[in-house]
């Protein structure tokens, strides 16, 4: 058996994707130990994975606290810098830290988020074999796919290629610290150079979330990229308390604004003002942003919660609104729920962008919000098959994708084997 180590950013989003393949690894008997800062020891341990701090970061710190509060009040390219300021942060610390950690615990293989591309470079001063795993949009350039972080449409023309060119400059300014901050170990690891984040992916296998049918078309993928479909697990989820018994059994709307970027009380606002005099019960989860006691008391009277319990509750949703996080997207298609995304920041207006290519849902841009818009665009998903159809459409290549089971029965062949897993859809 294999000792696996994982890396990734200490989002909740991207440590529940880690984490859910950790357990699956776990339960085929490997060893798991996942690699971060202390904010994701608690998930690790729940699971009975291994966990090893690297640095002394605190979660709970005032400027941590501050940071994280600051960066959910922001939104576009604003809220992306502040990020990756951040990161830039994590970063120096995992590149400082996990070289003699991975070494000290014994860790043989390696799963690294796409966005923790520094991950790779560790692999490669060890020599040990490493994964890629998309946990949010496949960030791979293509001068034919607009840039994740906008939600520019599909179009192969050559006036829009090049349009996406200028996004691409724009993203490899923003992340450019970061960039020289990996080169910079890479030089005194005696490494290659690295032109680009993405040249240190895994050549062995590539894992998306994404099923094929919820990305534009691709021509350039690497041959040892697999199309996954969503790697929730509810396992990996903590339980979370709600009251059921409040339901009433009418169609039910879940409004999540995810775990970060849900500080704008008005999103909640305005979600709420929609949603009045239609036939349906509200439910709206915070994601920790605020507690629902800080809040006015929203127009409805919708149920109104800190977490929800989201993997259970998209059982029972007609309809969700979100920013348009990946997670959050595709596990909603997974139970065949179609949305209405309001894109906040990172890789949501992409996301949206795609939603809206396979029309299993509406998007409304942050900068055009406003109640009757949003009310127009609840009520067309609500009330056009069409939506529900794509949704469907899309439940099923999720569950043809494969998910976990498929995603570790690659990690374990190319580990085992140390050569490309190929895609046969991709060839």
């Amino acid at each position: 058996m294999t000792h696996f180590g994982m890396i990734c950013p200490s989002a909740v989003a991207h440590i529940s994707t880690m984490t859910s393949l950790g357990w699956e690894l776990k339960q085929r008997g490997h060893q798991v130990t996942l690699l971060g800062l202390p904010y994701a020891e608690a998930k690790a341990v729940a699971l009975g994975l291994g966990f090893r701090t690297l640095g002394k970061f605190d979660i709970t710190s005032e400027r941590t606290v501050q940071k994280h509060t600051k960066a959910g009040e922001m939104v576009g390219l604003a809220a992306l810098r502040s990020n990756l300021k951040m990161v830039k942060e994590d970063v120096a610390v995992l590149l400082r830290d996990a070289p003699e950690a991975i070494k000290s615990e014994g860790i043989e293989a390696l799963l690294v988020d796409q966005t923790s591309y520094e991950g790779g470079s560790v692999a490669q001063l060890l020599d040990i074999p490493f994964v890629s795993v998309c946990s949010g949009l496949l960030l791979h350039p293509e001068d034919s796919i607009p840039p994740f972080f906008t939600s520019w449409a599909y179009n192969p023309s050559g006036w829009a290629r090049l349009r996406n060119k200028a996004g691409y400059k724009l993203i490899n300014y923003i992340e450019q610290p970061i960039l020289e901050l990996v080169r910079e170990y890479r030089q005194e690891w005696k490494l290659p150079w690295l032109s680009h984040p993405s040249d240190s992916y895994s050549q062995l296998a590539q894992l998306s979330q994404q099923p094929i049918e919820f990305e534009f078309p691709r021509t350039e993928l690497p041959k040892c990229f697999h199309f996954m479909g969503t790697l929730a697990n509810e396992i990996s989820r903590e339980p979370v308390s709600f009251p059921f018994e409040k339901l009433t059994g009418q169609p039910l709307i879940y409004a999540s604004m995810g775990t970060l970027q849900n500080r704008q009380m008005r999103i909640f606002q305005c979600i709420a003002e929609a949603c009045v005099g239609l036939d349906i019960q509200l439910v709206i989860s915070l994601g920790g942003g605020n507690s629902p006691e800080s809040l006015p008391e929203l127009p409805g009277s919708p149920l109104v919660v800190s977490y929800a319990p989201q993997l259970e509750l998209l059982k029972k949703a007609t309809l969700v609104i979100t920013h348009g996080g990946a997670s959050t997207v595709l596990e909603s298609l997974k139970n065949g729920v179609p949305m209405v995304a309001i894109p906040i920041t990172y890789d949501q207006p992409g996301v949206g962008a795609r939603l809206v290519w396979t029309g299993a849902g509406e998007v409304v841009s942050l900068s055009r919000l406003n109640v009757a818009r949003l009310r127009t665009a609840i009520q067309r998903v609500l009330n056009e098959d069409t939506y529900k159809k794509n949704a469907s459409k899309l439940q099923e290549a999720i569950q043809r994708a494969g998910g976990v089971t498929r995603a570790v029965d690659i990690i374990e062949k190319a580990i085992s084997t140390g050569k490309p897993v190929i895609n046969s859809q991709l060839t």
